[in-house]
């Protein structure tokens, strides 16, 4: 019974208190929203860039390691030939 006239009564004080005598202007909450949702989708943007650009740069470095490798793995070969081939004769 006092838990419900305690919560009965924090919520009339929070009517009273959120009651307002002026009304207030829509105008600058709206600026504010579409300052932070042009300022979410900015971040975003970016974001999606870095992580492109980061993408295609691991690309471009996977792509020179296996060139790398497929010129080593080459050379490996060719000396391979050239020793079995030394060996016939």
């Amino acid at each position: 019974m006092k838990k419900s006239l305690f919560v009965a009564a924090i919520a009339a004080i929070s009517l009273v208190a959120c009651k307002k005598g002026e009304t207030t202007s829509t105008e600058a909450s709206k600026d504010s929203v579409a300052a932070v949702s042009d300022s979410a989708t900015t971040a975003i943007d970016s974001t999606a860039s870095a992580a492109k650009d980061s993408i295609n740069t691991a690309t471009e470095v996977a792509k020179d390691s296996v060139k790398a490798d497929a010129k080593v793995a080459k050379e490996e070969i060719k000396a391979e030939e050239k020793k079995a081939d030394a060996a016939k004769k």
